[in-house]
């Protein structure tokens, strides 16, 4: 363990340096507060009196256990955006521990307001990335090992799968307080209420059956 305290200097020196995608801030503290009696209103959310923010509101212990994989896709997201962690409110930055199962995917996704900086901490991880139609539609992909460090431009669809034979364990840092997530197939083909088959059937090049057994399945949201 004696590796993790430099991985991790790392990876703040790397979010303090990343250009964040969210307002700059113009004021020195806004923690974000649902007292709407004494707050004023900032990016989204209600900003905490100044004079009344403590340390505590600057302090996250939500990363520290391991997330549950024991869920049909093998991983757990646990997040630390600003809903999570009310101080990196109109900060533009935030971040989430992402464990994995052996097999374990954090399945194709991409967040719409962010960047994201991927650093391994355990296991081996298999990552990739899909460019826009732009570019092709190119896959970048690579296989990472503890101490790696992958980006995932804003937008871009990636994921993450643990090819080891053990867990794998990996924090992500975005550029924005409130990345977002979207994730695939829960989009595509969980959608409430559905997406027409029509439509899928014509956008996917398959037959209906195909459709409405995926619309059928349990999109799992970790």
């Amino acid at each position: 363990m004696k590796f993790l305290p430099f991985t991790f200097l790392i990876f703040a020196l790397a979010t303090a340096t990343a250009l964040a995608y969210d307002p700059g801030p113009l004021q020195d503290i806004c923690v974000a507060t649902n007292d709407l009696d004494s707050a004023v209103f900032v990016n989204g959310k209600f900003c905490k009196e100044s004079k009344q923010a403590t340390a505590d509101d600057f302090l996250f212990m939500g990363l520290r256990n391991p997330g549950n994989t024991v869920n049909p896709l093998g991983s757990q997201v646990t997040q630390a955006f600003v809903d999570q962690f009310p101080g990196v409110n109109t900060l533009g930055i935030s971040m989430a521990r992402i464990d994995f199962a052996p097999g374990g995917l954090n399945p194709p996704h991409f967040h719409p307001r962010a960047s994201e900086v991927l650093l391994v901490v355990e296991g081996t991880l298999l990552v990739g990335l899909v460019t826009s139609n732009q570019l092709n539609n190119t896959f970048f992909t690579k296989v990472l090992y503890k101490g790696d460090i992958f980006t995932f431009p804003i937008g871009l669809i990636h994921f993450q799968l643990n090819i080891g034979n053990t867990k794998a364990l990996a924090f992500a840092s975005f550029s924005s307080q409130n990345p977002g997530v979207i994730t695939v197939a829960n989009a595509v083909f969980g959608a409430k209420p559905r997406i027409s088959t029509d439509v899928l059937t014509k956008a996917f090049q398959v037959d209906k059956k195909v459709v409405d057994y995926l619309q059928a399945q349990f999109w799992y949201d970790n």
